[in-house]
């Protein structure tokens, strides 16, 4: 009994040490957003976190100290609760509805509605051609011109497309990957052009280059130059744009892949080892870079184990940083995260469903511990969302943060038996695949040899056979089907949009100083053949010069080369 007290009191010393040390500070900069947390029965007062010291009784020994190690607070390493000491009491999750379809125009009423609807960040969805580095006006362009997010060709589209936005006020993320440094040069000339200083710029860009050769496939370029060009931007927004997310490592869609919740985390931070080591690698120092690292997950079905989940990846990425990386500064440990609901989990079939299914996902990622938070709409199994379909989605997250409470606590749910065992066994079998790749050379070497591809392919296929052989029940689809009709009011992009976008780039190129253009142009050829040049600063004068998008890229295909399957050059 003397023992157990002697370690309950050690317990609630550090939560005292804690609460000075850690939290009072930052509630004192940062008030929080009410002067007391109770539930209903407003007599019930809450706080801030709760440790097996709140509990009846004497904890025992062997499991304070577990709980001290791998929990601890949060704020602290190893940050398995949460990366602010008290989470959403201080500030809600960033409501980031991820939007984008047909011309500029189009994209920026949506987000001005949103951002009226009460959405805090923007997030935006780009076509498959500016994906790739196209214009709208390329032959292979046609036919794909704003269909599945925004068209964005100039510079000129830009400032059409954040027209009215405040930037200094609004983050924004870009989920761009293969040009992302081209758009994010477009954004730093729109902020100059209205007043607003590049260093309070905020915002991301998903910028993951890895995560396309597994699962998506809007690459343009081999991986050494795909590389060169995200550590490029690393070293260039450290000193010019210190408060921007310079990459959002995304597990997102391996995913959708077809991968489990174990090797979302295990392929997600191996890419992140791999843009770690090869930053360190050019002479970027870690704790310079670390903290504009970003993270991006998916919220799947399984509510405890996505959970489980998101406190495995925050201790192993912070375990990653400190102990593989040497990093000094708390700030280099976080795993900060954005968290999207499941798009492939969304039905055809019986599509009001999918609110159900959003609803329940999201709050995994609240209780997960998500930093802002995308909720698919209903409609998304058939067709870019409508207007109303969007609202709802986003009414789902603000009945989350202001109705029932689950952001009154951080991690409500740590201490259950069930969520520490399986938050430990996700990391352990995480850190399984990360040993095996490491033993392969690493992330980019396990994708050269096509092992990552393999086993998601093969989670993929058990899942997909589950489904059909009805073991995995989804409701509408495989039981409980009905007769239903369609939903009428989808959304359809105007073909008109390619004509306008195509006649918009011909009086672009009329009206610019060409001769301008191709200078910009043959020096960002000359400094791509260059290993050791810079290219952000150059990227930023052509689209000033009005360069398009495709301009740029072809100039760098010209010097890099593009990518096939098997061409790891």
């Amino acid at each position: 009994m003397a023992e157990s007290t002697q370690t309950s009191g050690k317990l609630a010393a550090l939560k005292r040490a804690w609460q000075d040390e850690t939290l009072a500070p930052v509630t004192k900069r940062f008030p929080e957003r009410r002067k007391r947390f109770t539930t209903s029965s407003d007599t019930i007062e809450v706080e801030t976190v709760y440790t097996p010291a709140e509990w009846p009784g004497d904890p025992d020994p062997a499991q304070t100290a577990a709980y001290t190690e791998k929990l601890g607070l949060p704020g602290d390493y190893p940050f398995t609760r949460g990366v602010q000491p008290n989470m959403y009491r201080g500030r809600l999750w960033t409501m980031r509805q991820y939007a984008g379809f047909g011309s500029a125009q189009e994209s920026n009423q949506r987000y001005h509605y949103l951002i009226a609807q009460g959405q805090t960040g923007l997030s935006v969805a780009f076509d498959l051609p500016t994906q790739i580095g196209y214009d709208a006006d390329h032959d292979f362009a046609l036919g794909e011109v704003g269909k599945v997010g925004v068209s964005i060709s100039s510079l000129a589209d830009m400032r059409t497309l954040l027209a009215g936005i405040p930037l200094d006020k609004v983050s924004i993320s870009m989920t761009i990957n293969a040009p992302a440094a081209v758009l994010l040069a477009m954004v730093i000339a729109v902020a100059k052009e209205t007043g607003v200083p590049v260093s309070q710029l905020r915002g991301t860009v998903q910028n993951d280059i890895l995560k396309e050769y597994i699962a998506r496939g809007t690459y343009i370029f081999p991986p050494a130059p795909s590389m060169r060009l995200i550590t490029d931007m690393f070293r260039f927004c450290a000193v010019e744009v210190p408060k921007w997310n310079t990459i959002s490592i995304s597990g997102y869609h391996i995913r959708e892949a077809g991968s489990t919740a174990v090797q979302e985390v295990a392929f997600t931070l191996a890419n992140a080892i791999e843009y770690v080591q090869q930053a360190i690698d050019v002479g970027l120092d870690v704790d310079r870079f670390a903290d504009q690292l970003s993270f991006f997950f998916n919220a799947h079905n399984n509510f405890l184990e996505e959970v489980a989940k998101f406190r495995a990846a925050r201790r192993l990425w912070a375990k990653i940083m400190r102990e593989r990386f040497g990093a000094q500064k708390p700030e280099s440990w976080r795993l900060r995260f954005h968290t999207q609901t499941g798009g492939s989990t969304l039905t055809a079939q019986q599509p009001d469903n999918n609110v159900v299914r959003v609803t329940v996902q999201a709050l995994s990622a609240v209780l997960g511990g998500t930093q802002s938070l995308h909720t698919n709409s209903r409609d998304e199994a058939l067709a870019l969302p409508t207007e109303r379909a969007v609202e709802i989605a986003l009414r789902t997250q603000q009945i989350l943060a202001y109705e029932n409470g689950v952001g009154d606590v951080v991690d409500p749910l740590g201490g259950s038996y069930y969520i520490e065992w399986l938050t430990d066994e996700i990391e352990r079998q995480a850190q399984a695949y990360i040993d095996r790749m490491d033993g392969m050379g690493g992330a980019l070497r396990a994708v050269e040899e096509g092992f990552v591809q393999r086993e998601i392919q093969e989670a993929a296929y058990q899942a997909q056979r589950a489904i059909e052989s009805s073991e995995q029940v989804v409701v509408g689809v495989n039981r409980f089907q009905s007769e239903e009709s369609t939903i009428p009011d989808l959304l359809r992009v105007d073909e008109r949009v390619q004509t306008a976008q195509v006649e918009a780039l011909a009086r672009l190129r009329a009206a610019r100083d060409n001769a301008a253009v191709q200078a910009i142009l043959a020096r960002i050829r000359q400094s791509a053949a260059q290993p050791d040049a810079a290219l952000m600063p150059l990227f930023i004068e052509a689209v000033e010069a009005e360069a398009t998008l495709g301009e740029i890229c072809d100039a760098l295909r010209s010097i890099f080369g593009e990518y096939e399957p098997g061409n790891w050059v």
